[in-house]
C-alpha cells in the first residue's frame, strides 16, 4: 500500500501499466522523494505523489508516448522529440494532467523534467530528479557518493547528477536537450563558491 491512502488508486494504476521492476522502481522513487522532502522541508505528500507517477508512461507504446508529447503543449525540444528515451517524461506530465486530473503545475513540471532537468528548478523538481537517480533499486558505480550529495545539498547534487547524466548521453552519442545544458550551466554557476565537487 502507498504511504497515503488517497494515492492507493494511483498505485493500482501503476501496477496495471508497469512491469513489476518498473513498478518497484516507481514506489522506491516515491519513498526517496518523501525522505528528501523531509530533509529539505519540502511538501512530503506532493513529493511522494510526483515520485510515484514520474514513470507512468515509461512502458507505454512508443507511438502513444510520442502522440502525448506532441499533444502536451509542454514545448518539447527537438532533441527530446528525436530521442525515444526522453518521451516518457513529457508524455507522463501530459498524462497525469489529462487522464488523472492533476492540475498541480509543480508536480506536472517535476514529471516533465525528471530526466532532462532545467535551470532554476523548484525544490520539488530537484527532489524528483534526484530521487529518481538514487532510489533504493539503483546500483550504478558511485551511487553511495551520489546519495551523500543528495542528502546534503540539493544544488550541489544537481551539478554532480548533471555531469554524470551528460557523460552517459555523450557516451551513447545521443542528442542533449537545451534545458539540460541550461541546467548544467545554472547549477555550475550557483555552486561556484561552494566546496569543489
Amino acid at each position: 500500500m502507498s504511504r497515503y491512502e488517497e494515492f492507493d488508486r494511483f498505485e493500482e494504476l501503476l501496477k496495471e501499466r508497469l512491469s513489476k521492476k518498473r513498478f518497484t522502481h516507481s514506489m522506491n522513487v516515491a519513498e526517496e522523494c518523501f525522505r528528501l522532502a523531509e530533509i529539505f522541508g519540502a511538501d512530503k505528500k506532493r513529493a511522494y505523489l510526483a515520485g510515484m507517477l514520474h514513470d507512468i508512461m515509461k512502458e507505454d507504446l512508443p507511438e502513444r508516448q510520442k502522440q502525448y508529447v506532441m499533444d502536451s503543449g509542454l514545448s518539447p525540444d527537438p532533441a527530446e522529440i528525436a530521442s525515444k528515451s526522453l518521451w516518457h517524461g513529457i508524455a507522463g506530465a501530459h498524462f497525469v494532467r489529462r487522464e488523472l486530473g492533476i492540475e498541480d503545475e509543480e508536480i506536472i513540471s517535476a514529471i516533465r523534467y525528471h530526466t532532462v532537468g532545467c535551470a532554476r528548478m523548484s525544490p520539488l523538481e530537484k527532489i524528483v530528479y534526484l530521487g529518481d537517480m538514487i532510489s533504493e533499486d539503483r546500483d550504478y558505480k558511485g551511487i553511495d557518493k551520489m546519495r551523500e550529495y543528495c542528502r546534503k545539498d540539493l544544488d550541489v547534487a544537481m551539478s554532480v547528477a548533471l555531469i554524470y547524466q551528460i557523460g552517459n548521453v555523450c557516451e551513447k552519442c545521443s542528442a542533449i536537450p537545451v534545458s539540460t545544458f541550461e541546467a548544467y550551466n545554472y547549477y555550475l554557476g550557483l555552486n561556484k563558491d561552494k566546496e569543489k565537487l
